[in-house]
């Protein structure tokens, strides 16, 4: 049998996507077992062993041009099945052009005729964790109970480059390496003030001679210019400098992350990397990322969580979390990355 999944369009929600996926590849263990996603999720899902291959969904000048991509190349590969993990009508309409005898799904954006099993969204899709949600489409009857960490594994070559990376930026490896993200790419409300992270960028080299590395994509680039100019220290600036597979591994080799609600916290905790996330206006109920090692902070203000992009009053919810509770943090968090 072979079997395709249309992968999440987020990088926090493919991260979410791997115990469902890791299911899928327990329930059919023979069967050859495709990711069909967009190409930065490639540095994701590179070393993953529950995947045979990846299929990169590559843009096109057009909408329809880009879904006749898509259906030529899922029919070259004449899969049984797939899986659809986004709700869209588009990613339906592919999987019918291109042939493919079970389409399953999610039963949203009136694209239930497309499929041979339909799956009604859960009542509790607002309540329980996003990753759920994903193994629930794979096996409804599944409970949390089943539910896997979302563990991803980066192999020790890969880790080691990323090591002889930030050592030739000037990081000194007998120190610990502690990763910043400081952005957040569809949200303003939901990071934490750059002054913070610059305060505790101080606290963290004064106290620990800690090399800080700024990671995000180039949209992060003016917050990462703010803490850079406020640290008054040495910061190893790969803001918007690295794809998603270097990334990755740069997470894996760091003894930290510290950031917003960003895909990026869903990697490092995926990675096993111990990782502090701030929330503030967004639920962690749901989308916090599962790991080992995942500390969550947060401020409880009446009027969190409320999903705004832009908080229209003072955002309470990340100027009253201090630089010195998320300091406290770090260091018990980097005791975990010792025993």
């Amino acid at each position: 049998m072979k079997i395709v999944v249309r992968g999440a369009n987020w990088i926090g929600d493919s991260v979410m996507t791997i115990p469902a996926l890791k299911h899928l590849r327990n329930t059919y263990p023979e069967a050859s077992i495709y990711l069909h996603t967009r190409p930065w999720a490639e540095g994701v899902f590179r070393d993953a062993d529950f995947l045979d291959g990846i299929l990169l969904i590559e843009p096109t000048s057009s909408r329809l041009g880009n879904i006749l991509s898509q259906v030529r190349q899922l029919k070259k590969h004449a899969f049984d099945m797939l899986y659809l993990f986004p709700n869209s009508f588009e990613s339906a309409l592919v999987g019918k052009l291109a042939g493919i005898p079970e389409l399953i799904g999610y039963s949203t954006e009136k694209r239930g005729i497309f499929l041979n099993q339909p799956v009604r969204v859960p009542p509790w899709k607002n309540e329980r964790h996003e990753s759920e949600y994903y193994l629930s489409l794979i096996e409804p009857s599944a409970t949390n109970t089943e539910l896997s960490l979302p563990l991803l594994s980066v192999s020790d070559e890969r880790r080691a480059k990323a090591l002889d990376r930030l050592v030739t930026l000037g990081a000194d490896a007998s120190k610990p390496i502690i990763a910043f993200g400081p952005g957040s790419t569809n949200s303003l409300a939901k990071r934490w003030p750059a002054e913070n992270f610059a305060k505790l960028s101080r606290l963290l080299h004064e106290n620990l001679h800690a090399n800080i590395v700024m990671l995000g994509s180039k949209e992060d680039a003016e917050v990462s210019s703010v803490i850079q100019k406020q640290s008054k220290g040495p910061l190893l600036e790969l803001t918007g400098k690295t794809d998603l597979a270097d990334a990755t591994a740069i997470l894996s080799a760091a003894d930290l992350f510290i950031s917003n609600d960003m895909g990026l916290a869903h990697i490092a905790a995926a990675v096993g990397t111990p990782t502090i996330v701030i929330f503030g206006p967004t639920n962690e109920k749901t989308t916090r990322p599962l790991g080992p090692h995942v500390e969550i902070i947060r401020e409880p203000v009446e009027c969190s969580p409320c999903m705004l992009r832009v908080c229209p009053i003072d955002h309470r919810c990340m100027t009253r979390i201090s630089p010195e509770r998320v300091f406290e943090s770090a260091i018990r968090m980097l005791e975990t990355r010792t025993q």
